[in-house]
């Protein structure tokens, strides 16, 4: 996940705040030393232990996996259905009038514009690498097919798991997180970072050492969940370019690529907003916008509208079963890894990725009520992912229904080149093909510019003048890591990185959660 939105917004309004930061320099940079020196060591580890071990690492990446998500896989999803019963409390219960910034704070957004934002921080590589791979995927293996054939359960399987991987779990992480940085910022005045969270519990500490490791684990988990999508972007720009030039589908390509794309990130930042992402922002959810009305109107246009309700009323109706599976039963048996490969590695990437979206979504939703808030952040983006699940997803199990089997086929030789070739079934195919590998690059360099600013805020204990050198730094950090995790095993090492970042991240979500109640609990407007 991420956002062409994000970095533009998010830099601009925070440049003209007067946020609260903690004021340390380190070594002539403005930076909190302790976070940013033991953060860049950490990070370093893994790059050096990466490259020098070599081929092993991939065996090490893929057993890993599987005993972290395997032993802890339960804690994940009891988690997420945790935080979203916290954010429903929150939008209905007795703290839903409290106003952030107070009582007499005005919106900076309209209602309209704060929700395209709110939108927009959702979309993303993630969508695009997904959006058409994961349905197909689904229906054609997941456990709760048992010994059925059935293609039409088949189908609306499929979305429904689908749907429960990209819907109301993962915005409420980002709301309940969101919504507590925005009190912690607007209400009670303190610096914008994982770390203000806490106040309630260590009260002036937060600015000493345990502060200091709160923002360690938010730096270590975001850059490692921003990593992940950079390597998926990778391996779709990599696909669409075989696809439509023949050029080499390979980790030498698309480590190549990252060097590529990292470099126009850093130009971005260097030249600036107005001439750099400003201007690539705009065009960029225009492209996205263009995308998605083609192929509703040129792919099955009432099949899509009808799937579209029929999807959100299964995943309403299925939504317990799913949300709190834990594959207990048959956990030994021949679909033991499903979860570990789709839903676990979800509720850890969504994890990794709150400290961002959060810090993102709080910067621009203040004069919301908490409810206004929650309920806006869970059901709005909710709503317009499932649309794009459904015009993309369903376009492609269409194709499925009526006979074609080419994008299984494709799923199933590369995930990355299935939304090629689902637009390959429509007209103006090689477009279309190249409007998407430059959607996807624009999201990735929008990404890495975005994150960078994020990273370099926690760094730098939640001051926003830190200079375009520190951004910079971090954008090439973020490229390096993606291209070092594709060199030490792919996607497996992706996925195993954002279990392993999202789990001490878990832990601090829950300590969150109880300090925000405690802090609502004794606030008075």
């Amino acid at each position: 996940m991420s956002s062409p939105f994000v970095y533009f917004y998010f830099i601009t309004i925070m440049y003209n705040s007067k946020i609260r930061s903690v004021k340390k320099t380190f070594l002539g940079i403005k930076a909190n030393g302790p976070v940013f020196i033991t953060s860049l060591l950490i990070i370093a580890l893994l790059v050096i232990t990466t490259l020098v071990v070599g081929k092993p690492m991939e065996n090490w990446f893929s057993k890993t996996q599987n005993l972290v998500a395997n032993n802890v896989g339960w804690f994940f999803i009891l988690l997420l259905n945790c935080v979203l019963g916290f954010a429903l409390f929150l939008g209905f219960g007795k703290f839903r009038h409290i106003r952030i910034g107070g009582k007499n704070a005005k919106p900076e957004f309209s209602r309209m514009g704060w929700f395209a934002m709110l939108f927009s921080a959702g979309m993303g590589i993630g969508l695009l690498f997904w959006s058409v791979a994961e349905p197909i995927f689904h229906f054609n293996s997941n456990p709760f097919l048992g010994s059925s054939n059935n293609m039409v359960t088949a189908a609306k399987t499929s979305m429904g798991i689908t749907f429960l991987h990209w819907g109301l779990h993962a915005w409420a992480l980002y709301a309940v997180v969101g919504v507590a940085l925005a009190f912690f910022t607007f209400n009670k005045k303190l610096p914008l970072t994982i770390r203000s969270i806490f106040h309630p519990l260590f009260g002036e500490k937060i600015y000493g050492p345990i502060g200091d490791i709160i923002d360690i684990i938010s730096v270590i988990a975001t850059l490692f969940g921003l990593a992940t999508s950079l390597g998926l972007g990778a391996q779709q720009i990599n696909s669409g370019l075989e696809y439509l030039f023949g050029v080499q589908n390979n980790v030498t390509v698309q480590v190549g690529l990252i060097v590529i794309i990292t470099f126009f990130a850093t130009l971005s930042l260097v030249l600036g907003l107005d001439k750099g992402i400003r201007f690539l922002s705009e065009w960029n959810m225009r492209l996205a916008l263009f995308l998605l009305i083609f192929l509703l109107l040129v792919g099955p246009t009432l099949f899509i509208l009808k799937s579209f309700v029929q999807n959100i009323g299964f995943y309403i109706y299925d939504f317990f079963e799913l949300s709190f599976w834990t594959n207990s039963y048959n956990g030994v048996m021949e679909k033991q890894n499903w979860q570990n490969s789709w839903t676990i590695f979800y509720w850890a990437w969504w994890i990794s990725w709150s400290p961002f979206v959060g810090i993102f979504i709080a910067r621009i939703s203040k004069g919301r009520t908490i409810q206004e808030f929650i309920l806006g952040v869970l059901f709005v983006p909710t709503l317009l992912t499932f649309l794009w699940l459904s015009v993309f997803g369903g376009s492609a199990i269409y194709q499925e229904l009526i006979g074609n089997h080419s994008i299984t086929e494709a799923v199933n030789n590369n995930i990355a080149t299935s939304i090629f070739y689902l637009l390959e079934q429509y007209p103006l195919t090689t477009f279309t093909s190249i409007v998407t590998v430059i959607l996807v690059a624009s999201f990735f360099i929008t990404s890495s510019d975005s994150g960078s600013f994020v990273v370099d805020t926690l760094t730098s204990g939640g001051r926003h003048d830190a200079p375009k050198g520190q951004k910079i730094f971090w954008a090439s950090m973020e490229g390096l890591v993606a291209g070092v995790l594709l060199i030490g095993g792919g996607l497996t090492a992706l996925k195993t990185a954002t279990i392993l970042t999202g789990l001490p991240f878990a832990i601090i979500i829950i300590v969150m959660c109880f300090s925000f109640y405690k802090s609502l609990s004794k606030y008075q407007e």
